[in-house]
């Protein structure tokens, strides 16, 4: 079930919202300051990629560095990234079908907000 799933999410619009997140980590990557940032852009890409059965986990080397990272990934640009996950995840759960879909959309938004500090394991 969960491959149809994920197959349905790629043909509904999470390839296309990979493609999206792989084109921001490709130009932070261009930059020496933004590798890092890219690094995280790249985990929500894999996670729009496979996110039926795919887990978030905490990272146990998490520490202060992290927490100020997610403070100005918070500033540029994670919070407008939170809210549009989340805002899809609601329209999708106005219908029954779409509920398994707006899952994910939450799944993610709590990722996008701070995504420093947390792994992400993809069930392939």
């Amino acid at each position: 079930m969960k491959f149809i799933g994920n197959i349905l999410w790629l043909v509904f619009g999470g390839l296309e919202c990979a493609i999206g997140y792989f084109t921001g980590a490709l130009a932070l990557f261009v930059t020496i300051i933004g590798i890092p940032f890219g690094v995280q852009i790249f985990k929500l890409g894999l996670l729009c990629l496979w996110p039926f059965g795919s887990k978030v986990s905490e990272s146990n080397s998490s520490g202060c560095l992290s927490m100020v990272m997610n403070i100005i990934w918070i500033i540029f640009g994670g919070l407008y990234a939170c809210v549009a996950h989340l805002l899809f995840g609601l329209l999708l759960c106005l219908t029954i079908i779409g509920i398994p879909f707006g899952k994910q959309h939450f799944k993610m938004a709590k990722l996008s907000l701070v995504p420093f500090g947390r792994n992400v394991e993809l069930a392939i």
